[in-house]
């Protein structure tokens, strides 16, 4: 599956060492992973990463930053989150862009009633104090040798302090003074800017997962055209190209539902959450279940599959090229193939007896 949620109710660090080292992040009191991001109608690739604190070296960044910084007083502790903590980060929040978390209780129990008194997670704080004043606050969780960060905040009237990027810093020296092997900030998406500061925290040691091979990298072998939304949009273009040659209708359509899987009450039920597909032939709204091509860049194959439509959307009309019409869930594979050429064949074969058929 591209998304998943797990809700356990108990995590060894032996464990969340296990699903940080495939790709795997912290929600609340749950844990998820996604390959895929959609930031208003553009879907991106999430491409985790993780940094090598055995190489980990204090850059010159860091050194500037500690100088920078020097008058402040740093406090690492387990995790109380206070009122003190709430309204620094409401004040944080209303100075950000993106939308975080409502407040630090959901940021670190999430939305389900039913978890908030969980505690799965072995949960530090960092707390940076100007005199007496908090000013910036950091969270991470410990395993028995990984470590990830889950969330930075500062007082906007510092921001040329760039207490953010501090934070990060800190936790990794923190970890790696402690023994512990690798640090993962979470994800970055090529092409969305805003993760963008991650590439530049400690990049002599930071490794990224190849989605393809499963496999940590450093980050120098990363490129951009390789990333797997793109890989996808390439081999799907191509197939398209090859049936509008033979005159098979086809249109290509990016899925708004593919995360579906993430909301609680849908969470398991095994919904379609391939980012892409293409419909086929003369495409009929009513139709059940509706033939689809997808490309899995996992296993570098083309699908021609039956999607049954389970829930019928209560949103807007999607935005150009993109669907949300219904909730799909894979019933049937009906054709696999690695070639774009066979796929076009078989897909012809398809509608001249599709034709037969309504003949």
């Amino acid at each position: 599956m591209f998304v998943e949620l797990h809700y356990p109710e108990s995590l060894s660090p032996q464990e969340l060492d296990a699903y940080l080292a495939n790709g795997w992040f912290r929600m609340g009191q749950s844990i998820f992973t996604t390959n895929f991001l959609r930031f208003k109608d553009t879907i991106y690739s999430s491409i985790w990463l993780r940094v090598d604190l055995f190489s980990f070296q204090k850059s010159r960044t860091l050194q500037k930053l500690e100088k920078l910084n020097s008058k402040f007083k740093i406090e690492i502790k387990h995790a109380h989150p206070s009122d003190e903590h709430e309204q620094l980060f409401a004040k944080y929040r209303e100075s950000t862009a993106f939308e975080p978390a409502p407040s630090v209780f959901h940021l670190l129990s999430g939305h389900s009633p039913d978890r908030t008194n969980l505690r799965i997670f072995d949960t530090f704080e960092i707390n940076v104090y100007d005199v007496d004043k908090l000013i910036a606050t950091g969270y991470f969780d410990l395993g028995e040798t990984s470590a990830e960060g889950i969330s930075c905040f500062y007082d906007p009237a510092y921001k040329k302090h760039s207490l953010g990027k501090y934070l990060m810093y800190l936790k990794m020296n923190f970890c790696k003074e402690n023994g512990f092997r690798y640090f993962y900030p979470g994800y970055f998406a090529p092409g969305y800017k805003a993760f963008d500061y991650k590439l530049d925290l400690a990049r002599p040691s930071l490794e990224y997962l190849d989605f393809v091979s499963d496999e940590w990298k450093h980050i120098s072998a990363f490129e951009v055209e390789n990333a797997p939304i793109h890989q996808m949009r390439r081999k799907m273009k191509y197939l398209a190209q090859l049936l509008m040659e033979k005159g098979i209708k086809n249109e290509l359509f990016y899925y708004d539902f593919y995360d579906a899987d993430m909301i609680q009450n849908l969470n398991g039920l095994g919904l379609f959450d391939f980012p892409m597909f293409m419909f086929c032939f003369e495409f009929d709204e009513e139709q059940n279940p509706l033939p689809i091509v997808v490309y899995d860049v996992r296993e570098d194959l083309y699908h021609l599959i039956l999607c049954q439509k389970v829930y019928k959307s209560i949103f807007d009309e999607a935005a150009e090229g993109h669907y949300n019409a219904y909730l799909l869930q894979i019933s049937r594979i009906l054709y696999t193939g690695e070639v774009a050429e066979e796929m076009a064949e078989v897909l012809e074969i398809y509608e001249r007896e599709l034709m037969k058929i309504d003949g």
